[in-house]
Parts: C-alpha cells; structure tokens; sequence
C-alpha cells in the first residue's frame, strides 16, 4: 500500500502528499510481531520510501487469537515500535466513540502538518473470540467473564447521547435499525453480484488498456531495438560529467572506457547496456524505477548510475541529463530490508503500469528475504485477484566469492515459478527494454 501511495504521489500529484495519505490498520500482536511493520516504519523518512507520513490505526483488542499480550511482546505498548521514528502515539479508549474521533483528527491534522506517521492505540476487546465460532473462555475465562457483562459501545455512548439530551431513546433505536437494513441491502447487493458504484482511478484505466496474452504472442519476439541515434544521445550522457565535478581516478577510468564503447568498439558491457536501456524508456515518456541495496553502484562495481565528487560527495545521476523535457531515473538505495522493499515495488508497480519498476536483491539468493511477496503476490495476484503487476526482479549472481550461500541465488523455488512468470510477464503487452540471453552453468 505504501508503494501504491508513492506511486499515486508521484504520477497523479507530482510529489504533492497533501493530495494523499496512506491509512495502515493493524492488530496488536501483529504490530508489536510481525517483522514487516518494523522495515515499513524505517521507511518513513527515507527519500526513496516516503510517503508524506502514514496514519498507523491500532485495533488493540489485547490478546492473538488465544495468546496473551504478556506473551506477545516485550514492550509496554504493542505500539512501541512507532518510537524508533519518533513518531506521536495516542492511547485511546475504544469505549469512548469522541475519543477515538478526536485522536483520529488530531493523527491527520498532524500529518498533515509535519508530513510524519503518526499511531493511534485504540485500547478494546473482542466480543466474540477471534471468529463468531471461537470459544475464548478455553484461554481467557476470567477476562471474558468480564466482556459478557460489559456494554458494547454503541450502547454505552446511546445511553451517553440520551443522558446528554442529544437524541432521544425513539430516535436513536430507528437510527440503529435503519443502519441494519443498509448493511443488509449492501450484502443483498453483493450475494446478486450487482455492480457496486466505484469510481476508476485514472490508473485503473491504463491497466485496462492492457490485454492478456494469446498463443500467438508467444510465436516470435517482439521488435524491441531503437536507433543508433537515439543510443548515442543516451550514451553522451553516461559519458559526460558538470563543469568542475571531480571523479575518483577509477571513475574517470570507467567514463573514458564508457565513450570508447559506444563510440569505438560498438561493444558494451552488461553495465552499459543497462543504462542505456533504461535512457531510452525515459526518452519515450516511461518512468524507470530501480531500488535495492547498493543499486546505485551495484553491488559488484558495474552499474555507477550515480557518481559521487572525490572531494564534496556530490552525486550525480547521467541519465537524467540525457535532454530537456525528459523523466527522472529513480534509482534509490535501500534499506537493508528484502520484504519490506520488494512489497513497496509491487504496490508502486501496481499503481503505474507504465512504468518499469525493479527491485534488485544484493545477491540473487537475498530474494530469500522476500519470499513472502514472490509466493503471495508476485506468483499468485493474477490467480487469487485477477490483478496484473510488472515489478521486475533483477537477482545478481557471482562465483567463487563470499561464502557457501551467496554465489547463486536457490534456483529451484525460481524455476518452480518460471512458466507462471513468463506467461505473467507477456500477459503485460507493452514494449520490452531489450532482449537478454540468459546462461546458467
């Protein structure tokens, strides 16, 4: 969702994060748990990730599924986590309806001032168990001996609004009632599968754009080339550095060898390749997004995209002086984080179809780390949802360096996936950046 925000952001309100703001609902065990909720939380202020701030709202019901919140966590609040980026936390009880509207304005008006995330604790129970079926006196018998002799809060504050004069007993039971009957009309509604009023995104239209893939498509590679001109434009900038910017010996080095490729020998390397490949989706209009660990490098020396003054550490990033008018390269180095970065490159993709958005592991077999997004989302979203999405995943491989693990990547869960990718990647009928042969010894 962070992506999809980001993306939304930077397409729709050219980096403007008044326009929109992400909403992240969480239990208690999970926010104080699961691992992601801390490397999303990391983001928060990183120039790559930012979202203008995000409203963190905690159902706090105190217990998951049957454990204990003394078991759950070490911490005294579930919502601790929201101190390693100092952000506000506000305690509320879910008894008290004004209460948690109050904090809920307060959370966005502070957004939206200072552009940070922002908690809301929202301190309640379950009724019920984790589902209408469970029977949480196995686990919590006091406790629940409690909630079944405790109002629930619509009651409590009608009684409160009838006490304080606000309604009267006659209006608020026809207002409960004629909240029933919409809830009932509503599920009627979805059971005769009649279309639920939903207004497009200007988003939801490209995707529609696209078509999924037919048996002919597979029949012969698409035309991909662009001209020697356009290479050479494109080229002039990797070669080309501002008056008065000073590289490192090395890279100097790599710049004049740079120029003797694409103006001699007409042969390039991977690294050179690359960026000229992504130069020319620039020129024609389509975003490029690279983010990863040590992506602006590359993790083996090859890629420089962005270099760096010897003496002031000025970046510089060629490929976004290739011409007037043209799009940034978005080239970001990440968090050390695998699940948390490639699920905030899924969402952005999924909100721009146009783009190109890649997420590259520092070494192939770090995808490990974001399994959870392969399996869940990247294998299975167009099955499960019937959605599409082109996050690409670049998976660097080397030999005999650092250590038994990190030379391959675990080909097999890969490979296990490969016909669900190609076909998924060609349902996507856009224009491919270029051809690449592959060989795995």
């Amino acid at each position: 969702m962070e992506g999809f925000v980001r993306a939304q952001a930077d397409e729709e309100y050219k980096g403007d994060f008044t326009k929109i703001m992400p909403i992240l609902i969480h239990g208690d065990a999970a926010v104080a748990g699961q691992g992601i909720v801390y490397e999303v939380t990391q983001m928060a202020k990183l120039a790559g990730y930012q979202t203008g701030g995000t409203v963190h709202f905690v159902i706090n019901n105190q217990i998951g599924f049957t454990t204990d919140f003394e078991d759950a966590r070490s911490s005294i609040y579930c919502s601790d986590v929201a101190k390693i980026v100092d952000a506000p936390i506000f305690h509320v009880n879910g008894d008290d309806p004004e209460a948690v509207i109050f904090c809920a304005k307060l959370a966005v008006e502070f957004r939206e001032k200072f552009n940070r995330d922002v908690f809301i604790d929202m301190v309640c129970y379950r009724r019920y168990g984790h589902n209408e079926a469970d029977e949480p006196k196995f686990t919590q018998p006091t406790m629940y001996n409690i909630i079944e002799k405790h109002q629930n809060p619509r009651e409590i504050y009608k009684e409160l609004l009838i006490k304080r004069g606000d309604v009267d007993a006659e209006l608020a039971q026809r207002m409960d009632t004629e909240f029933k009957k919409q809830l009932q009309d509503r599920l009627d509604r979805v059971k005769q599968k009649a279309e639920i009023p939903y207004k497009p995104l200007r988003l939801d239209l490209d995707w529609a754009e696209l078509r999924f893939s037919e048996p002919e498509d597979f029949e012969k590679s698409p035309e991909t080339g662009v001209s020697a001109e356009v290479l050479q434009t494109i080229g002039k900038a990797l070669v080309k550095t501002p008056e008065g910017f000073k590289p490192l010996k090395q890279i100097d080095k790599l710049l004049k060898d740079r120029q003797t490729m694409i103006t001699d020998t007409k042969q390039v390397n991977w690294g050179t390749a690359e960026l000229l490949a992504y130069g020319s989706l620039l020129l024609d209009g389509k975003p490029v997004r690279l983010s990863g660990q040590d992506v602006q490098r590359g993790t083996f020396s090859h890629r420089h995209a962005v270099l760096h003054d010897s003496e002031t550490n000025e970046s510089y990033s060629s490929l976004d002086f290739i011409q007037d008018g043209q799009q940034k390269f978005q080239v970001y180095n990440s968090l050390l984080s695998e699940y948390g970065v490639l699920g905030f490159e899924y969402g952005y993709a999924m909100a721009n179809p146009h783009a190109l958005v890649i997420w590259e592991a520092q070494f192939g077999d770090f995808s490990n780390g974001a399994q959870l997004i392969i399996d869940q989302f990247i294998a299975a979203g167009e099955s499960k949802w019937g959605i599409q999405n082109g996050v690409t995943l670049l998976l660097p491989t080397a030999t005999r360096v650092r250590g038994q693990s990190t030379p391959t990547p675990v080909l097999s869960g890969i490979y296990s996936y490969m016909p669900t990718i190609i076909w998924w990647w060609l349902t996507l009928v856009r224009q491919p950046i270029c051809s690449i042969s592959c060989v795995v010894s």
